[in-house]
């Protein structure tokens, strides 16, 4: 039915950037807020970065300044832009959209299958 696919973890030194893209696709009436969560190794997954249907924008406190959130609703994608990137941001990251999948259906949570990114020198 709907399907977030993410792409653009990978490797990074410290201080590098990377680009993290969530596409959906599928049986999809309309979007409402989407973001990007991340889950490091032993610890619970958290909140990075979320973005409105407006474009109101939230951020953990620990990315703000560093990581930036951004959507493309022609294409049903969203972005993830980290920069400063730091060991500590080492974590899977998953794209979460809430969808409308059918005329007053309400909005469902999705999540996408996840995408390593690993900080190292």
């Amino acid at each position: 039915q709907v399907q977030l696919v993410e792409s653009g973890g990978g490797l990074v030194q410290p201080g590098g950037s990377l680009r993290l893209t969530c596409a959906a696709s599928g049986s999809i009436l309309s979007f409402n807020t989407m973001g990007w969560y991340r889950q490091a190794l032993g610890k619970e997954r958290e909140l990075v970065a979320a973005i409105t249907s407006g474009g109101t924008t939230n951020y953990a406190d620990s990315v703000k300044g560093r990581f930036t959130i951004s959507r493309d609703n022609a294409k049903n994608t969203v972005y993830l832009q980290m920069n400063s990137l730091k060991p500590e941001d080492t974590a899977v990251y998953y794209c979460n959209a809430l969808i409308m999948i059918r005329p007053g259906g309400g909005y469902l949570k999705f999540w996408g299958q996840g995408t390593l990114v690993t900080v190292s020198s």
